[in-house]
């Protein structure tokens, strides 16, 4: 009996890491769309959820860990797609469901379904290079880079 206890003791942190480094090696946040205002201090980072549980954004920064002026999420569909803009509360944005991102957990299959997208919103009042995408998954918390390029004239 006591063997069995130990087999099964040793078991758990066995199979409680694999998962870690399965889920850890699989990141569920996919990246989509990449829009910006001409000036690139608006921009527009589309997101889906590839996982099989909710993905809650944390937080975000921009180019060097830098606090955004402002972010939204959109939460639209595929038709009627994104907008970029600096004024969430404008009479055009308000169709795009602009919602703050603590109140948004994206659901499972959202990268592959047409029926609800997910656009991250960020205002800076500088040139946005990078954005910083901080996320929870199954308890697991996850660091995302997206870049932007940005041309000098």
């Amino acid at each position: 009996m006591k063997k069995k206890l130990w087999i099964f003791v040793l078991l758990i942190p066995i199979f409680i890491g694999g998962f870690y480094f399965l889920v850890k090696g699989n990141p569920p946040l996919d990246i989509g769309t990449l829009a910006s205002s001409n000036d690139h201090k608006s921009v527009v980072v589309g997101i889906g959820n590839k996982g099989f549980g909710e993905v809650k954004i944390l937080g975000v920064s921009v180019n060097n860990d830098e606090k955004p002026s402002k972010t939204k999420v959109q939460v639209s569909n595929a038709l009627q797609g994104f907008i970029v803009t600096d004024d969430y509360d404008n009479k055009e944005s308000i169709p795009y469901g602009f919602q703050n991102i603590e109140d948004i957990a994206m659901k499972a299959g959202t990268s592959t379904k047409n029926d609800e997208i997910y656009g991250l919103s960020v205002i800076y009042h500088e040139s946005i290079n990078r954005v910083n995408i901080k996320y929870s998954y199954l308890g697991i918390t996850f660091d995302e880079m997206v870049f932007f390029k940005v041309e000098v004239n």
